[in-house]
């Protein structure tokens, strides 16, 4: 007489990696085994168009789409695995390895829920994971986004901030001259309305200096701009104590080259015809929208610091931009972190440097110390976290200084 013992049930695939072959993607398969174990399965592009219409993909909660350059001849029919997931609510990971901006851009656009760039940044793909999990909190549009005024016909002035250097303090300009300007104006006079873009698309953290939450709608409308009207960018808008309006980075880090010269272009001259000034944080990196903002930019402020490394990336940005015949007369260098009135010996090298650089520095920025660190992390401009601090006087003189020169040529004009 014999028993039957019974078979262990074996778990159900959650998960699919989906490729031409997924041996080319050996870190994805070591995350995929960390993070799930032996619950997920490998399909190439035809299997997961067929697997997709079985009983067993019900249990799927995602794909992890890997392409390389190869596979950009694929694209129509990647698309259609993207297309029959997203109908089937199987959320979509793509993970790609040297994939031009326009295949990832018309990828993304048909729904995929996560990027990830191979090789695999550490931990990425379990955060991705978790991501996809967490039901997202639905956004309340109406709450905090300004409502734009149709066929506003208003032409703002461009006031761009790049940073030459990390750390030179261009987010904190841009942040607070933003702010400076969205509060000028005696008691009873109108101030200016102001627009501040933060177009680094990747590590942009005006949101974190304001306090704000990153929006998908910022994606969305960046990644359309050809339809983008007054109320499509009125919703990617957020406004800071109902006086700046703010366009935060989106949530998730893109390749800076995923939107054109032309979405640029749309969206500073939608901004223009809506708001007085239109403050600008561009990313440090060169990109090959970086042109536009350049010829857009009323003043263009590249922010530096007394150091050798701010010293060689302004000899190289110069290069860069006269190489292309681009007007780099058009920078005004602010200099960050300036010696002190009393401090000769750094006002000599301030001198040198400039010399040496054959630059006209116009701008020089006390170092406000701890409170400015301390400001950005509460989500506070500094009139309201250190109203007394040396930058943040430097920085109001510099907002009267912009408005007062716009209003004499508005007269003139």
């Amino acid at each position: 007489m014999s028993i039957a013992m019974p078979q262990p049930e074996t778990a159900p695939i959650v998960a699919c990696t989906v490729s031409r072959d997924v041996q080319n993607f050996d870190l994805l398969i070591e995350d995929m085994e960390t993070t799930l174990g032996e619950a997920w399965g490998d399909l190439g592009f035809v299997e997961a168009l067929a697997f997709f219409g079985q009983p067993e993909a019900e249990a799927l909660e995602f794909i992890a789409l890997a392409m390389d350059q190869e596979d950009e001849d694929n694209l129509v029919l990647m698309t259609e695995v993207i297309t029959q997931a997203k109908a089937r609510k199987i959320k979509v990971i793509l993970i790609a390895e040297d994939v031009t901006p326009a295949s990832l851009h018309s990828l993304l656009r048909q729904g995929a829920d996560e990027f990830i760039p191979y090789p695999l940044p550490e931990g990425e793909l379990q955060l991705a994971i978790q991501r996809i999990q967490t039901p997202p909190e639905p956004e309340k549009i109406e709450t905090n986004t300004p409502a734009l005024r149709a066929g506003s016909s208003k032409e703002g002035a461009v006031i761009v901030v790049h940073g030459i250097a990390g750390g030179t303090g261009a987010t904190t300009l841009a942040t607070n001259l933003a702010w400076e300007l969205a509060t000028l104006g005696k008691k009873g006079e109108t101030a200016p309305t102001v627009c501040l873009l933060d177009l680094d698309l990747q590590f942009g953290s005006v949101s974190t200096y304001l306090d704000l939450a990153r929006r998908e709608a910022v994606y969305e409308m960046i990644s359309d701009t050809e339809n983008m009207d007054d109320e499509t960018f009125g919703q990617s808008l957020l406004t800071f104590n109902e006086k700046l309006h703010v366009l935060t980075a989106p949530a998730d880090m893109l390749p800076l080259d995923l939107i054109t010269p032309e979405d640029i272009s749309r969206v500073i001259e939608m901004a223009r015809s809506h708001f007085d000034y239109v403050v600008v944080d561009m990313p440090s990196t060169l990109v090959q929208w970086t042109e536009t903002v350049l010829h857009a930019a009323h003043i263009y402020f590249a922010t530096i610091e007394l150091d050798m490394r701010s010293a060689q990336n302004t000899l190289r940005f110069k290069r860069a931009l006269q190489s292309e015949e681009l007007p780099a007369e058009k920078l005004r260098y602010v200099l960050n972190r300036a010696p002190k009135f009393t401090d000769l010996s750094g006002k000599g090298r301030v001198k040198r440097m400039a010399e040496s650089l054959e630059i006209n520095i116009e701008v020089s920025l006390p170092d406000g110390g701890k409170p400015i660190t301390q400001g950005a992390d509460h989500g506070l401009p500094l009139a309201a976290s250190a109203p007394k601090n040396p930058l943040r006087r430097e920085i109001a003189k510099l907002a009267a200084s912009i408005h007062e020169t716009k209003s004499e040529q508005a007269k003139a004009a």
